[in-house]
């Protein structure tokens, strides 16, 4: 491919102040329907949990998530060794919304 060809599929990506900050979540809720895959990020501090990030994307995209996450899961733990897991939280057993 040449130069001109690659920079045709480059797009340059924008920030807004907003959302360069960042969330924290330290729970996270998937859900799906045939469209797509729901992925609510949480911070929980008992005894309540707080969705403060959503995201919608479709199924093809969630398999490139899982596939981009164990790679750079594999190479953190080249760098840093292996992760240690914990045993997960609860799921929500009901979900309120204001």
């Amino acid at each position: 491919m040449s130069d001109r060809e690659d920079s045709q599929h480059e797009m340059q990506i924008q920030f807004p102040a907003e959302i360069q900050r960042g969330v924290y979540a330290n729970q996270m809720v998937v859900t799906h329907t045939r469209e797509e895959f729901v992925l609510d990020f949480i911070l929980a501090t008992p005894p309540v949990g707080l969705v403060n990030a959503r995201v919608l994307v479709s199924p093809s995209h969630a398999k490139r998530i899982v596939s981009i996450l164990n790679e750079n899961i594999s190479r953190y733990e080249s760098a840093y060794g292996e992760i240690k897991t914990v045993a997960p939280l609860k799921t929500p057993s009901s979900v309120t919304t204001h």
